[in-house]
């Protein structure tokens, strides 16, 4: 059975190391935030000025003025900071993130990323996406393997235009757990539970390195 939404959030909510300041994208990684494993103690930032981001709030804590950079209303954990753009951008572009982890329309086999754009559709701007995978120390993608047609989204090649060149360096699916290896190819480490490794061969157009031995995703 493959994955939901959720089920991609709480498998990336595994990767995350104690004291890491993680930037969630919009989309998927906003629900990482719900899942942090007990014991693990990280510090979870938006672009639009928020450092200390919590789980999403009750219909009892939603307030219209706290919003992550998807605009979507958040909780602040204790000891939160606000601050503006322009200090949230010093800090992406400081190298200061220590994770980020985005959404994704497209993800090559050397680990290019389009997320922002599909021509002939409106949109308003690449927002902080450029900037994260430029300075990002570590991305993780979150994303659908497929689109509404059935077609890969992990190719040989992006289509779309880019994000980023080279910069992705794990994704997580509703099939599986890959990783980009630095001489190119997707390297299958986890199916999702009840996934076989041949639909996940089927569903994917870039190279894919597939072990003898592939376990189960636990979560």
């Amino acid at each position: 059975m493959a994955l939901d939404k959720d089920g991609i959030a709480k498998r990336i909510a595994r990767e995350l190391k104690n004291g890491y300041y993680v930037n969630l994208g919009i989309g998927i990684p906003t629900l990482v935030a719900n899942y942090i494993p007990e014991g693990v103690d990280v510090v979870l930032q938006s672009e639009n000025g928020l450092l200390g981001i919590g789980p999403f709030p009750t219909e009892a804590e939603v307030s219209p003025d706290l919003i992550n950079a998807g605009k979507q209303t958040v909780t602040m954990v204790p000891g939160s900071s606000l601050f503006s753009s322009a200090d949230s951008f010093g800090m992406i572009r400081g190298n200061h993130v220590d994770l980020t982890i985005l959404g994704a329309m497209e993800v090559s086999e050397n680990g290019d990323i389009a997320n922002w754009k599909i021509p002939g559709k409106m949109v308003k701007g690449m927002g902080g996406a450029m900037d994260l995978v430029a300075a990002a120390k570590n991305i993780i993608v979150a994303m659908t393997h497929v689109d509404k047609y059935g077609g890969s989204k992990l190719l040989k090649k992006c289509t779309l235009p880019l994000t980023g060149v080279n910069c992705v360096k794990k994704i997580v699916s509703e099939l599986g757990y890959f990783e980009v290896m630095p001489g190119g190819g997707f390297k299958l480490l986890e199916r999702a539970p009840g996934v076989s490794v041949e639909e996940i061969v089927n569903a994917t157009e870039g190279k894919l390195i597939v072990p003898d031995e592939v376990p189960e995703m636990q979560l």
